[in-house]
């Protein structure tokens, strides 16, 4: 196996017998770091230090990531232009979050001979968002409801 000592310089491939010993010698462990590698390459180092690194490395790479949550928005293909205008606010204050927002129109009975007006209905949301948020997922019939999705334009 190679070996490298704790302060990073190679020790050449010795055998695992010798690498202990080397361990021993600076009192502390050996810690298999590429065991795929040919030959694998140890590491004569302090495992619980070694440990509490990458855990703190683990943490800081977790506060930097972003969880975006998807919200979701209903309106049914027969909305006043008030209510839209209203749920258009709603969409914009998640999209100014950093959400995604999932937009449904949910048709009824009757409703499902005349899915163009739905899609007329989210075409006039994608106006009133347009400048702050993009579309993600063109407008798709998924049951009974036809479904967007847009993202925030601050994302890109």
């Amino acid at each position: 196996m190679r070996l490298i000592d704790p302060d990073g310089e190679q020790l050449g491939v010795v055998s695992i017998d010798k690498a202990r010993e080397i361990a021993d010698e600076f009192k502390l462990d050996l810690v298999n770091i590429a065991p795929t590698a040919k030959p694998p390459v140890c590491r004569v180092l302090d495992y619980g230090k070694y440990r509490y690194d990458m855990m703190k490395k683990e943490k800081e790479s977790k506060k930097k990531q972003k969880t975006i949550t998807v919200k979701e928005l209903r309106l049914t293909p027969k909305i006043e232009f008030h209510d839209l205008n209203t749920k258009a606010n709603r969409a914009i204050d998640f999209l100014k979050d950093g959400n995604r927002v999932k937009v449904s129109v949910r048709f009824r009975g009757r409703e499902m001979g005349h899915t163009e007006i739905g899609r007329e209905v989210l075409d006039e949301f994608t106006e009133l968002v347009s400048e702050y948020g993009q579309v993600d997922k063109k407008p798709k019939m998924e049951g009974r409801s036809m479904v967007m999705f847009f993202s925030s334009k601050s994302d890109n």
